[in-house]
Formats: structure tokens, sequence, C-alpha cells
């Protein structure tokens, strides 16, 4: 059997969304410990940047301006890309992504070693020099460190999600405690609407609330309650997020971000997405779909199924249990 190297440069591609780089940090994790003296350096969309660039292991980032290659003159901007994709020559390229594009960068990188992932898409496993093997059903962070696997380095036991630490925008005060309320997503029927917002608030009585993330709120809002909707940069919504007594959150990229700080302090709102596969990872975390509220460690196949919106009597129960501190058993 032939025994190969250590790779000295790595290019991880996971250029997004916000939830899936979240999920891909405990594998650039292990194979920063793995190999402390490799260089890694991750694609990703500029967007997320500013979660992985103090990140321990990793190097550098590779910035895949997607939006700039777009127009008249897009494809002369992507041929200076590509050459500097192409100068790096990783020994080694990861795609987490699993997409034909993402494949293709791996190629066009010039990497000696390419895996991917046995449930990419779009033909893009054609272009892997090997594939690791996953269940589509697991949990996404448990697919992505598949790779590890094929690597032939152990599976850590508790994954690492190494956050920075944030920063709060201008004005907010964090002497007093608050609970985040993230009503927003980008999937379809996952928004959290305004009689269910406004229902939430009603059953916590009056703890300070704070509204997070990008999309349109109530207006009229009760005193105790403050609106940092479109007011953030994505450090800014990590420095609220980490000071929460409780978070709230749509199945979305910022509810990962919660979980990831504070694992036994966020509830995911689930309707049609399954939390089996796409929820939180940690045991500790609450789900609630169907009306059902249960620890992550709790769940079976039976949650896996579309589910739907939660009603505004439901919005406030689950408000009150909050302002309670009632949150340790299902319902």
């Amino acid at each position: 059997m032939t025994t190969r190297r250590h790779p000295r440069r790595i290019l991880l591609i996971k250029p997004s969304s916000l939830g899936d780089v979240i999920h891909a940090l405990p594998v650039v994790s292990v194979l920063h410990d793995h190999w402390p003296e490799a260089e890694i350096r991750w694609l990703i969309h500029p967007s997320w940047r500013s979660l992985v660039e103090v990140h321990p292991a990793v190097s550098d980032t590779i910035l895949f301006p997607r939006d700039r290659f777009r127009g008249p003159s897009g494809w002369l901007r992507s041929l200076a890309w590509l050459r500097l994709l192409r100068g790096w020559q990783p020994d080694l390229a990861i795609d987490l992504q699993g997409l034909m594009r993402s494949a293709l960068f791996a190629r066009i990188s010039g990497a000696g070693r390419i895996i991917g992932l046995s449930d990419a898409r779009e033909g893009s496993r054609f272009l892997y020099h090997e594939t690791a093997l996953v269940n589509r059903d697991d949990h996404a962070v448990n697919r992505y460190l598949g790779v590890l696997d094929q690597l032939g380095i152990p599976r850590p036991e508790s994954p690492e999600f190494q956050l920075p630490q944030g920063t709060l925008p201008h004005g907010f005060d964090a002497t007093r405690p608050y609970i985040v309320l993230h009503p927003y997503a980008r999937g379809e029927g996952k928004n959290l609407n305004e009689s269910q917002i406004r229902a939430f608030i009603r059953g916590t009585g009056t703890q300070r609330v704070m509204i997070v993330g990008r999309g349109k709120s109530p207006s009229d809002l009760p005193s105790h309650v403050e609106d940092w909707s479109n007011r953030t940069d994505l450090l800014e919504l990590l420095g609220i997020l980490r000071g929460a007594s409780f978070i709230v959150s749509s199945d979305s990229g910022p509810m990962h971000l919660a979980a990831a700080l504070h694992a036994d302090r966020t509830v995911a709102i689930h309707r049609w997405s399954d939390p089996l596969k796409v929820g939180p990872y940690f045991p500790n975390s609450l789900i609630w779909k169907e009306g059902r509220i249960a620890r992550v460690s709790d769940l079976d196949d039976s949650w896996r199924a579309e589910g739907r919106a939660p009603t505004e009597s439901e919005m406030e129960e689950l408000g009150r249990r909050i302002e309670g501190k009632r949150m340790n058993y299902e319902v």
C-alpha cells in the first residue's frame, strides 16, 4: 500500500450558505489538529469571510465574489480570479459544496488529490479523485466529517464550532438580560409573519426582546422590544446572539450561529425542513415542529415529515415558557 505524504496545502471549498459554512467548521479544526503544519485556505463567499478569517485553523481565504462575475465584463474578472485560484497549487482539495461549479474549482486549482462527498449533485462526483461515502439522511455536520474517514483521520468526539467573539452595534445596551427573536429565513415559508411575532412578544410579558436578522418586521412594537432588523453586520449579529439569555429562531443560518453559541438556550422553529438533517447539531438544543418541542437527543424519524407554521397561540405559549424558564421538557 502506497503511503501518502502529508499535504502541505489544503483547499477547503465551501462558499456558502451561512448555515453550511458553520457546519463545515469542525472539519477545518480537525484538519488543523491532525496536520498543524499544513496551510489551509478556505474558498468562501465574501459575505461569510468574517466567520473564518480569524479561525486558528485557517491560514487564508480565497474569496468567491460571484456577483462580480455577472454582466458583459464579468467573464474577464472571472478569468483573473481563476488564475488566482490556479496559482496556489494545493496538494489536497476538499469539496464540501458538492456542486458542479465547486468541483470545477477543485479541478482548476490543480490539486493533486480531490475529495468530495458521495451525495454531491450535478455530476460533480465525476470530477473527484476520491469520494467519501456519506448517508444523505444524516446531519450535515456528520456528512461533512465523512471526508475525515477518507483521509484516515479519526472523527472528533465533540465537534468544535470556533466562532469569532463578535462585536455589539453602536447603541446596544448589553447590561440588561434579553431574549432574541430571529423570525426571518431565506427558504420559502420559513419566515414568521407579523401576527406570529406579536404573539410571541405577548407571551414573553415584559421581558426585553431583541428582533434581529434581515427582513420586514412589525411596526409599533411595545417599548420592551428593540428592533435591530437590517441594522447589523454578521459580527454584530454574532455579538448580540452571544449575550442573549435565550434565542428563538426560524430554521436559518443565524439559528445555527445561535445553537453553536448557546446549544441549550436555542429553539429552532422548523416547518417543512428536516431537523435531523439541518437542525441544531447539539443534543441539548430544542426543536419546535408541528406543535411539539423536544431536545435534539429525543428526536426520531417522525420529526422528518413536512410540518406546518406555528399558530399564534403556540407562539404565545412559546414566549410564556421562555419567560418562565420552562423549556426542559417535551410538549
